[in-house]
């Protein structure tokens, strides 16, 4: 090798800088850390303030002893609960805001919700107010009937709450039943008057 070269590559290595620099990237790991941190914070702060804002709802009514024998079951999953006719405005309180497993049961004393790892409730036959067919609640958006939502008075408010059978063909016998259901419980309540 001749001098110019060995003298060449001695001012290549003097001027090569490091690869990686291990203290910035840390400091950025760290920092993307806590920025994710506190966005999962926020959005925690926010679901339990939401909670706050709904505490006037009353507690969900547990199943009575003795149900009748079912007209309908189905399993499935429970989307979640939001004020009828506003499908964005999710309820949170009593954990209705929680997605689970659900079994429903539809009998004459009304829907029973039972969802393993989350509160079970019912909804009195005099609650029910209808059901029908949708594609969304709550950020869960599905194929054009989709989706099984039943409209149920609760306290002061009429609450919608959405379910998907593991076999979406039992939707629309649902929604018979229960329209049938709440059109009887209509006509009695008007000739009792």
């Amino acid at each position: 090798m001749t001098p110019a070269v060995i003298q060449l590559a001695a001012e290549a290595t003097r001027q090569s800088a490091e690869v990686t620099d291990w203290g910035a990237r840390i400091a950025w790991v760290i920092g993307l850390l806590v920025f994710i941190a506190f966005v999962y914070w926020l959005m925690r702060q926010g679901w339990k303030w939401r909670g706050t804002l709904q505490s006037d709802l009353p507690e969900l009514p547990a199943a009575p002893g003795g149900l009748p024998e079912h007209r309908l079951a189905l399993t499935g999953r429970y989307h979640g609960s939001t004020t009828a006719g506003q499908w964005l405005d999710r309820i949170v309180a009593h954990g209705l805001g929680v997605r689970s497993r659900v079994e429903l049961a539809l009998t004459d004393a009304g829907l029973d919700v039972v969802r393993p790892g989350a509160t079970d409730f019912f909804v009195p036959a005099a609650q029910l107010r209808g059901a029908r067919l949708d594609k969304g609640i709550a950020g869960k958006v599905l194929t054009e009937g989709g989706l099984l939502v039943v409209t149920w008075a609760h306290g002061d408010r009429l609450i919608d709450s959405g379910f998907r059978s593991d076999r979406a063909a039992e939707h629309a016998a649902w929604v018979e039943a229960i329209n049938d259901m709440n059109h009887s419980i209509t006509t009695t309540e008007g000739a009792e008057r």
